[in-house]
C-alpha cells in the first residue's frame, strides 16, 4: 500500500498549475496541524508513551528531523503557513495583530493556500476529521464557540480573509472533486484550563487510554527545574500528545475505511513548539 505523507510548496504550486487534470489524476490532500506541540512522538525517540498513528506515518512516509518555524506564537505562525509568507513580509508579525480597528490585508497577488486550491478544482475543507466532534475530539457543541463559526477549525489569521475560501467543514460532500483538508488539532492546549478542567482532561485520557502517565516517570527537559508542578504539567502534556495521536488514528481508519487513503498525502506537522 503506497501512502505518501509529505508535500512541499512546490508541489502545492505544481498542483494549483494543473487545474485542468481530472481528479482521478490528483490526490486528496490532508493536514494535521496541532496547537502547541513539539516532537513528543515514539517515532521522535519519546519512550515514555506510545504513538502507534504517527509513528505509522514516520515509518510509511518522510520524516523531517529539521523543521522551523519563522514565529514562536499561533497566530503568527499561521498566518505564514497559510500564506508561504514571512510574517513580516505581510504584516502579520505581531500575536493577535488585525483583529481590532486596523485590519490588515494581504497584497493583492498574495492568496492563501486554500484559495490556490480551489482555483485547482479541489474542495477545500476545514474541520476534525470526524463528524460530530471538534478540534478536541469531544462532541460538537461542548466548546464555547457556537453558531456556523463552531462548524469550522482554528485558523487564526492576523488578516482580512474570506471564509468562502473553505467550502465546508469536512470532506464528505467532496463529490468528484479531490479535496484539500485541514484537520485542526488542540494539541498541547488540550491540558489547559482551570484544575477543574485539568482534572477533567486526566479522566477522558483514562476513561478513553486505560491509564495516565506517571508524572514520576517523567524525564524533564535540562532547562526545567525539577519540580513536581511542573512534571505534573508534563505528564499531562505527553497525555495530550497520545489523544492527538488517538486522533489522527481515527482519522486514518475514516480514510481507509471510505476508500480514500491509498490516494490521499498526508502532512503532519504542529504550528510551534510546547506552550
Amino acid at each position: 500500500m503506497r501512502i505518501s505523507r509529505l508535500l512541499n510548496w512546490i508541489c502545492v504550486l505544481s498542483l494549483t498549475a494543473s487545474a485542468v487534470a481530472s481528479a482521478a489524476d490528483r490526490p486528496n490532500i490532508l493536514w494535521f496541524v496541532v496547537d502547541d506541540m513539539s516532537p513528543s512522538f515514539g517515532c521522535y525517540g519519546e519512550t515514555l508513551i506510545q504513538t502507534p498513528a504517527v509513528d505509522r506515518l514516520a515509518a510509511e512516509g518522510t520524516k523531517f528531523t529539521r523543521a522551523y518555524i519563522t514565529a514562536p506564537v499561533c497566530s503568527a505562525c499561521r498566518s505564514a503557513l497559510i500564506t508561504g509568507m514571512y510574517q513580516t513580509t505581510i504584516g502579520a508579525h505581531h500575536h493577535r495583530s488585525g483583529r481590532g480597528e486596523l485590519k490588515i490585508h494581504l497584497p493583492p497577488d498574495v492568496h492563501p493556500v486554500p484559495v490556490l486550491f480551489q482555483q485547482a478544482g479541489y474542495y477545500t475543507c476545514i474541520g476534525s476529521g470526524l463528524p460530530g466532534m471538534d478540534h478536541r475530539g469531544m462532541p460538537v457543541g461542548n466548546g464555547k464557540k457556537k453558531g456556523a463559526g463552531a462548524r469550522f477549525g482554528k485558523t487564526d489569521y492576523n488578516f482580512e480573509w474570506d471564509p468562502a475560501m473553505y467550502d465546508s467543514p469536512d470532506w464528505a460532500g467532496h463529490g468528484d472533486k479531490p479535496f484539500f483538508m485541514q484537520v485542526q488539532l488542540h494539541g498541547g492546549k488540550l491540558r489547559e484550563g482551570t484544575p477543574e478542567a485539568r482534572a477533567a482532561f486526566k479522566e477522558r485520557v483514562i476513561a478513553e487510554l486505560g491509564s495516565a502517565t506517571d508524572p514520576a516517570k517523567v524525564s524533564l527537559p535540562p532547562y526545567y527545574p525539577g519540580d513536581d508542578v511542573i512534571r505534573e504539567d508534563w505528564a499531562l502534556y505527553l497525555d495530550a500528545a497520545r489523544m492527538t495521536d488517538l486522533h489522527v488514528g481515527r482519522v486514518m481508519q475514516r480514510l481507509e475505511k471510505e476508500g480514500l487513503l491509498d490516494n490521499t498525502l498526508i502532512i503532519f506537522m504542529t504550528d510551534h513548539g510546547i506552550s
